[in-house]
């Protein structure tokens, strides 16, 4: 059985990561999941009201997403999933046991993110979390695994990047 495409759109809360991972999910038809749906409620909760969560509050969902990852590749199933991922500790776990995955990896300027997070409607993140991401955000290293996108192209240049990178 051919390796499966598992790839991780990552990046700190108001990147891109639900819309490109959307319009990636739909041009390929791969299987995707919404990294945000597996916080708890108390995650929610915490980040609803601007507390930032802690590696130990983090633990389970990040297992619950590798669990996900695993299942795709187990099954031979290409899949997109969304998730900040923010430590290289947290990229490390979700790769366990995944030799194919690739991660890509959302960076847009910060005022830009501040900008989308201001007109966020319905979401539990709270905008005055911006600069927490920021501060745990840890860049990946350039690996051949990832692929970095500054904010300025479009998304389906950037889907068509997402596919050629996943070729190569």
């Amino acid at each position: 059985m051919p390796e499966p495409n598992i790839v991780i759109v990552m990046g700190v809360s108001g990147s891109g990561k639900s819309h490109l991972a959307n319009q990636l999910a739909r041009v390929t038809g791969w299987a995707y999941a919404e990294g945000d749906d597996y916080h708890s409620t108390a995650n929610k909760a915490k980040m609803h009201a601007g507390i930032p969560l802690t590696d130990e509050d983090r633990a389970p969902w990040l297992d619950a997403l590798h669990q996900i990852l695993l299942g795709w590749h187990r099954s031979g199933q290409s899949g997109i999933l969304t998730c900040s991922a923010l430590k290289e500790t947290y990229r490390e776990h979700l790769a366990s046991g995944l030799p194919s995955l690739r991660f890509v990896w959302l960076d847009p300027p910060r005022s830009v993110l501040a900008e989308r997070l201001s007109h966020r409607i319905g979401h539990y993140m709270s905008p005055n979390l911006l600069d927490s991401q920021l501060a745990t955000l840890e860049p990946p290293v350039p690996d051949g695994k990832t692929l970095h996108f500054d904010g300025s192209a479009g998304v389906e240049d950037e889907v068509a990047q997402v596919l050629a990178f996943l070729k190569a």
